[in-house]
């Protein structure tokens, strides 16, 4: 389904490697990462990925299928993800989850949450982090009529992990970041920049999606972190703004900002906000725009899908 920040509607992956498929490049850079499907299937292709998100539920998403090349959870360590998973303890360690989650829910994924930091590997907190958000998604794909439907969540936590795809070692060194975008981009360096514009809402109008919103809670440990966040991005593009002027000057100096790079795709959701020709006229001013491509999601989601490359 698609939402407004970094979502796409089902069907834009093939959208977009169709449109990759006519560029040439070995690597690329990705400031704005919240699924990873691309960048996992980009390792197909033999391409050095280098991924970014400034929210640790995307970024631990992203190191789970882009940074891991080998590393699978074993059968020991989903039992140790889930021993004791619905045995209530003193108190919640994360008491934010009760806003989620119905009591005996809030205490699997406390407890599943405290026993994932036993596992020794990062990349393999990682999978097992982004299983339990699967199971969270899961959890919310019901109603109060349809919850007797519901499995206990350990099972689905281990049905999904034993269909989890065996991830691909394309031989390079991929890596995944948490950091503000520009802080990325200069960093970091690829033959191609893939820039899925986030879609900005006016401030004060939330652009999260409540499954992003829980999971960002949930790896954290609490909701306390939402201003600091706000804090350290401000000014930057990928926060949101006032004015559609404001996005664009943002996006202008973050494209600045990539002007090194050789060549530049920019994903843009046509929602009514900032259009094609406004974006065009923005890239226009750093480089030539070389051709602009669009896919029709109207009778899905009421938007249109722009790539334009540089």
């Amino acid at each position: 389904m698609f939402n407004r920040l970094n979502h796409a509607p089902n069907g834009w992956l093939a959208f977009e490697l169709n449109v990759l498929r006519r560029l040439n490049f070995a690597s690329v850079m990705m400031p704005f990462t919240n699924q990873p499907h691309l960048g996992a299937y980009l390792k197909r292709w033999n391409v050095r990925v280098s991924a970014n998100d400034a929210m640790q539920s995307a970024w631990t998403k992203a190191v789970a299928a882009i940074q891991n090349n080998a590393e699978i959870l074993s059968a020991d360590e989903i039992e140790i993800v889930l021993e004791d998973a619905y045995v209530p303890r003193y108190r919640l360690q994360n008491a934010v989850l009760r806003e989620w989650f119905n009591e005996t829910d809030s205490w699997w994924f406390d407890n599943v949450r405290q026993n994932i930091e036993r596992l020794s590997s990062p990349v393999a907190r990682a999978v097992a982090l982004s299983l339990g958000m699967r199971v969270g998604d899961y959890a919310a794909s019901f109603t109060e009529e349809t919850r007797e439907l519901r499995q206990p969540f350990s099972k689905v936590y281990q049905r999904l992990w034993s269909v989890l795809p065996k991830p691909f070692n394309n031989g390079q060194n991929n890596t995944c970041h948490n950091k503000p975008a520009n802080e990325f981009i200069a960093e970091n360096f690829a033959d191609l920049m893939f820039l899925r514009l986030p879609s900005m809402p006016r401030r004060n109008h939330s652009s999260r999606p409540d499954s992003m919103v829980w999971s960002e809670e949930w790896i954290r440990g609490s909701s306390e972190f939402w201003d600091d966040l706000k804090t350290v991005g401000a000014g930057k593009f990928g926060v949101s703004v006032e004015t559609k002027s404001q996005y664009l000057q943002l996006l202008e100096e973050i494209l600045q900002s990539a002007s090194n790079t050789p060549t530049w795709a920019i994903a843009h959701v046509e929602d009514g906000f900032v259009t094609t020709q406004e974006l065009i006229e923005t890239v226009g001013r750093i480089r030539r725009v070389d051709t602009i491509y669009s896919k029709d999601f109207s009778e899905l989601t009421g938007t249109k899908a722009v790539i334009i490359t540089a």
